[in-house]
C-alpha cells in the first residue's frame, strides 16, 4: 500500500530566496493540469498540494524534531538552487536528511540564479553535499535555460518541467498545453491591453481643447447695393458655458478656442444676432469647421411706409398720388403712403416724385419707422 504524505513536496531554500520560494509553492498549488491527464490518473486539477514552505509555517533553522517531522511527511523535496543554497549549511542538511530517508528520487532541483557543476563558489548553484552524498547526475529545472526567445517563457518551461518530475509524466504530455494556453492568455492580454489604450487614448482625446471655426453664409439673395454684413454677435451654448465672439464681415470668421472635444459631434445651441439680418437660433451637430446661414431681414429696407406731412398747415395729403422708384403709389385717408419692394430690387435711398404736390423731400432713407415723413408744401 503506498504511503501516505500530509505535503506534496517541501521547499528547502535560503533565506536570500525567500521570495523564489514562495513563487514556487503559489506554482505548484494552483497550477491546474488538462482535465484529460486528471481524468487518466485521477487526480484533482491541482494535484499539487499542499507544498509545505517554511515562511508560511514555521520558521527556518536548524533540523529541530519539527523540520524533520515536517520532511518526513512531504513526498518530495524541492531545492531552490542559487549560489545562496549552496553555500548554506541548512539547505544540505536537509537534502542529507531526506536523501536518509531513501527518497533520493524524490528530490527536485529548481536553478534560480548560478551555474550547474561551475566549481566556483561564486557562481555555483549547488549545493557541496549533492557530490558528497553521491547523488544521481541532477541537471534541474532552471529558469535561465535559452530555450525560447522570450525569458518568461523560458521560466514557464522551467516550471512545468519541475510539475512532470513531481507527477512522473512525460513533460511534453503538459508542455505543450500549457504553452498553447499561455500563448492564448498573452494574446487576451494583449488585446486587452490595446482596448484599455485605446480607452486610455479616446479619454484623452475626449479631453483635449480643440479650436472651433464659424463662418456665416448668406443664403438670401445677394443685392450688391445693400451694406455689407458688420459685427455679427455669435453665442454658442455648452452645457452650462457661453462662448461669445463678434464676425466682422462674411470674409472673415472666427474661432472659439480651448472647446472640450467631447462636444464636437454634439449637439450644441448657436445664436447669431446682426443688424439688417435675420436673427438665428438653431441647434447643430458641433464639428471643427461650423458653417451656418444667415438671410437679409427683407423688411429693413424693403419695408416703406412714410407720412405725406405739410409743416407749414400740419396737414396731410390723403388720396394722393406719388412715385417712389419708379413704383406709383397712393396715400391712405391719413396721408400715409406704404410701399414694400423685393429683396433683389431694394436700396439704401429711393427717390420720390409727385405729379400733384410740391415735395421738399427727395428721397426716402429706410429702414422706415412710425415718424418717418415726406414734407411738402
Amino acid at each position: 500500500m503506498e504511503q501516505q504524505y500530509k505535503y506534496y513536496a517541501f521547499i528547502s531554500y535560503n533565506s536570500r530566496d525567500t521570495e523564489w520560494g514562495k513563487k514556487v509553492q503559489r506554482k505548484l498549488e494552483h497550477y491546474r493540469m488538462p482535465a484529460t491527464l486528471c481524468s487518466e490518473h485521477g487526480w484533482e486539477r491541482t494535484p499539487i498540494k499542499p507544498v509545505f514552505f517554511a515562511p508560511t509555517d514555521i520558521q527556518p533553522g536548524g533540523l529541530t524534531e519539527e523540520l524533520q517531522e515536517r520532511l518526513k511527511a512531504s513526498r518530495n523535496l524541492i531545492v531552490i538552487c542559487s549560489p545562496n543554497s549552496a553555500q548554506s549549511q541548512w539547505v544540505g542538511k536537509e537534502i542529507e536528511f531526506f536523501h536518509q530517508l531513501g527518497r533520493t528520487k524524490q528530490i527536485h532541483f529548481f536553478i534560480v540564479d548560478g551555474i550547474p557543476h561551475s566549481g566556483d563558489p561564486d557562481t555555483e548553484c549547488f549545493n557541496p553535499i549533492v557530490n558528497t552524498l553521491g547523488l544521481p547526475e541532477i541537471l534541474g529545472a532552471n529558469i535561465h535555460e535559452k530555450i525560447y526567445r522570450w525569458p518568461w517563457l523560458n521560466k514557464e518551461r522551467a516550471y512545468v518541467q519541475l510539475i512532470s518530475k513531481l507527477l512522473g509524466v512525460e513533460f511534453d504530455a503538459i508542455w505543450q498545453r500549457h504553452k498553447r494556453r499561455l500563448i492564448r492568455k498573452t494574446i487576451a492580454w494583449a488585446l486587452g491591453l490595446m482596448v484599455v489604450v485605446a480607452a486610455l487614448v479616446g479619454v484623452w482625446l475626449t479631453n483635449q481643447p480643440v479650436d472651433v471655426e464659424v463662418r456665416l453664409n448668406e443664403a438670401s439673395v445677394h443685392n450688391p447695393n445693400l451694406p455689407p454684413l458688420q459685427d455679427a454677435v455669435v453665442t454658442m451654448t455648452l452645457d452650462n458655458e457661453t462662448k461669445t465672439d463678434t464676425i466682422r464681415s462674411l470674409d472673415a470668421g472666427l474661432v472659439f478656442t480651448n472647446i472640450p472635444h467631447r462636444y464636437i459631434n454634439k449637439e450644441v445651441r448657436v445664436k447669431v444676432e446682426c443688424r439688417d439680418f435675420l436673427d438665428v437660433d438653431t441647434t447643430l451637430l458641433l464639428s471643427k469647421a461650423v458653417s451656418i446661414d444667415i438671410c437679409r431681414n427683407p423688411e429693413v429696407y424693403g419695408s416703406l411706409r412714410v407720412k405725406l406731412w405739410n409743416p407749414y398747415t400740419e396737414q396731410t395729403a390723403a388720396n394722393t398720388a406719388v412715385v417712389i422708384d419708379g413704383h406709383e403709389v397712393t396715400s391712405d385717408a391719413d396721408g400715409y403712403v406704404t410701399l414694400t419692394i423685393p429683396l433683389a430690387e431694394q436700396k439704401t435711398a429711393y427717390p420720390v416724385t409727385s405729379p400733384s404736390l410740391s415735395l421738399e423731400d427727395t428721397a426716402i432713407l429706410p429702414p422706415c419707422g412710425p415718424d418717418d415723413i415726406i414734407l411738402f408744401r
